[in-house]
């Protein structure tokens, strides 16, 4: 796709998404009233928010944008996807990470020189990935929470992608090979699956977890207590 007509179309293959998975679609992502929770991805385009996939709540938004299409037919269109999710647990055990594809141009990556590299027993994972956490931060709690299941799974994933936490909020950032239905889902999918993964890695080490709820994703307060 290119131009004005595939702005057009992209956006009909998300709103179209959200309404057979009844999320809420924004052209453009708004904040939340004054003391509500949080709203995800404020600004963004092509905004959802709600069960992004089964048992996945969180908000997705248009990343990477940039320009297409002939002089009268230019149109801004994005090259990424960016999903996100309130995990204030997660943040407990780990408070900041983050993961980047090692096809990350220099301008793309994170400030590298300020922060501690974390590798691990994985040679696909590591040749693939550059795992960081702050220089302050003990690089211990991430290689326990990445079990060798998630590493191998995370490897897996077919396209171009990072995550980590920050803010207590899980990202999840994908480089669109197409611009489709089936991508998009395949994306949700995949940011879902390492929400759960998360949430096993932190149950099966008898950490506190909240159950997974529209608290995700900026549509409701959290439960008052942790595990509710």
């Amino acid at each position: 796709m290119s131009g004005k007509s595939d702005a057009e179309d992209w956006a009909g293959i998300v709103s179209g998404l959200a309404s057979e998975r009844n999320l809420r679609y924004e052209p453009v992502g708004g904040i939340n009233p004054k003391e509500g929770p949080v709203a995800l991805c404020p600004g963004g385009t092509n905004r959802i928010t709600g069960e992004l996939s089964d048992g996945f709540f969180g908000a997705s938004c248009d990343a990477d944008e940039h320009e297409e299409g002939g002089f009268l037919k230019k149109a801004v269109v994005p090259g990424a996807l960016l999903v996100k999710a309130h995990m204030p647990d997660l943040a407990t055990v780990v408070p900041v990470f983050d993961v980047e594809s090692v096809e990350h141009t220099a301008g793309d990556t994170v400030d590298r020189f300020s922060r501690r590299r974390v590798e691990f027993e994985s040679i696909d994972f590591n040749k693939r990935f550059i795992a960081t956490v702050p220089k302050d931060h003990d690089p211990i709690a991430l290689r326990e929470l990445f079990s060798p299941g998630f590493i191998d799974w995370i490897t897996q994933i077919p396209a171009e992608v990072d995550f980590g936490i920050t803010e207590q909020q899980l990202f999840f950032h994908w480089r669109l090979r197409e611009r489709s239905k089936e991508e998009l889902k395949e994306c949700l999918r995949s940011a879902g699956g390492i929400f759960d993964r998360l949430h096993r890695e932190m149950e099966e080490n008898n950490l506190d977890i909240y159950k997974a709820g529209p608290w995700n994703a900026g549509l409701e307060p959290f439960p008052p207590k942790i595990g509710s």
